[in-house]
């Protein structure tokens, strides 16, 4: 079973925000944050939207 992706990680955790679990999203740089080297590397294997006929 493959691992969750970065951006379903990013989504999952805005939706328990929402919902009042209490969390912060990390600040840029902080210890564990996502870095830009992350964001590349995820983009590479990112799903193509469908386009509209």
């Amino acid at each position: 079973m493959a691992k969750r992706g970065l951006y379903a990680n990013i989504q999952a955790k805005r939706k328990r925000i929402k919902a009042g679990s209490g969390e912060t999203m990390r600040k840029p740089g902080s210890k564990g944050a996502p870095t830009k080297a992350n964001f590349v590397r995820s983009a590479k294997t990112a799903k193509k939207p469908k386009k509209k006929k």
